[in-house]
């Protein structure tokens, strides 16, 4: 066989590119949307401490409160069609995005129809388009009124998200098989209740780990709920993994990996593994770990910078790494799709081959019998990135965006991409 065809991609593989609702929509009103507003200009001040000179002179609008506030963000709400046409122009044949919850119940008990029906049609626009949902229920903001009850640290949020999702899982039981009832809850909880560098903003262990208590069981729940609802469904839920290495071989470092893998890694697929039918694994850079003294539990582990390539956000560029927790997610015994893979690249001048050197990792990892079935880029949109509410000046779209005028226009690695789809191979 020729190197093409040796990275042919299984028959039947899935490709696309992610969203979320808040990062895209425009107009969202949940509960990071006033705390947007409340820390805007806090976050434009302190922009000098949190990132390097280079990245200061790239990115002069991180001193710029309006950077912090999603407000119309790229009016997703309004131009979806628009969105889906480039993504079938792209070649796409999945979408994966979220439904915003605050906008089903903005009031508690208070299904709104309009909204119900807006997603909907969103569904219909991606089915008329030939392009497979995946479809996130809970992407971090939460309706007002969960939010004031103390979210994810309540567990009355659990019962509340159940009903929400079980009202969802009935409208569009026709139109949605892949279901993913959670994004990333280990991520929002150690980024919102132990650090405090996002919404809610909470610096507490015991809060921390009451809300991942929390998370967890409307995972479990929701998978039940689901599968009795439509033995058809296929649940998922979503996990950010490192490449977790240690800096070197000093036995301190060595030590340090396994004690990140296991609270990063071992412990949320031990968690989660019976509540799931499909693991989505989100890869974005390698963590060369590095022990440090002082700080708090996270703060001994220092990630060494060993690469030469970076994105603009400085994460550590590394392809390889993608085998690496791919291999670590198998373990799980599910099928595994890549529900996120992306890099800040302003320029697209690193995306083309980030894309081509993940994805030539993705096929080995196939060849060495994993079990994935989609890839998913992150992100089809130049967005509101809102992991440590970083706004607008990341820009990780296939589509760049004129936040300005609301232009769409597809970049050089968004015709990369297209080639990858047509051929189902990387080569």
């Amino acid at each position: 066989m020729d190197k093409k065809q040796n990275l042919k991609f299984p028959k039947g593989f899935l490709w696309g590119a992610a969203t979320s609702a808040h990062q895209v929509e425009g107009g969202t009103n949940n509960d990071w949307t006033q705390w947007e507003k409340d820390n805007a200009d806090k976050l434009a001040q302190g922009a000098g401490k949190k990132w390097e000179k280079w990245q200061q002179e790239k990115f002069p609008e991180m001193f710029e409160p309006e950077n912090y506030i999603s407000g119309r963000a790229c009016d997703h709400y309004s131009r979806y069609e628009e969105d889906f046409d480039l993504a079938k122009v792209g070649g796409h044949n999945a979408h994966r995005f979220s439904i915003e919850w605050s906008r089903i119940e903005p009031e508690e008990g208070k299904f709104d129809e309009k909204e119900i029906e807006h997603y909907r049609q969103v569904l219909l626009a991606l089915r008329k388009r030939g392009l497979e949902p995946f479809v996130t229920l809970w992407h971090w903001p939460n309706p007002i009124w969960i939010g004031e009850i103390g979210a994810w640290e309540n567990k009355d949020t659990v019962k509340y998200y159940l009903r929400y999702a079980e009202r969802i899982f009935n409208e569009y039981k026709n139109l949605v098989k892949f279901w993913m009832p959670l994004n990333e809850p280990g991520t929002e909880v150690s980024l919102g209740y132990l650090f405090g560098n996002q919404p809610p903003g909470i610096k507490s262990k015991i809060i921390a780990n009451a809300a991942f208590k929390n998370l967890m069981k409307a995972q479990k729940d929701s998978y039940k709920l689901a599968k009795s609802i439509s033995s058809d469904f296929q649940i998922g839920c979503s996990h950010f993994m490192f490449d977790i290495k240690p800096h070197n071989n000093l036995p301190w470092n060595v030590l340090a990996a396994k004690i990140m893998d296991y609270f990063a890694n071992y412990r949320f697929f031990k968690k989660f593994n019976d509540s799931c039918d499909f693991f989505g694994i989100q890869y974005y850079q390698l963590f060369s770990i590095n022990l440090k003294l002082g700080g708090h539990f996270w703060g001994i582990f220092e990630n060494k910078k060993v690469t030469e390539l970076q994105s603009d956000l400085g994460w550590q560029i590394f392809p390889e790494g993608i085998c690496n927790v791919l291999k670590r997610a198998s373990k799980s015994g599910k099928p595994i799709y890549i529900t996120e893979n992306g890099i800040a690249d302003v320029d697209d001048l690193k995306r083309p081959k980030f894309i081509k050197e993940h994805l030539k990792f993705v096929h080995k990892s196939i060849s060495e019998g994993i079990d994935i079935r989609g890839y998913f880029h992150w992100s089809l949109l130049d967005n509101f990135e809102f992991v440590e509410m970083r706004g607008f000046w990341p820009r990780f779209g296939l589509i760049e965006i004129d936040h300005k005028t609301l232009e769409r226009k597809p970049r050089k690695s968004f015709y990369e991409y297209k080639k990858i789809i047509a051929e189902n191979s990387e080569n």
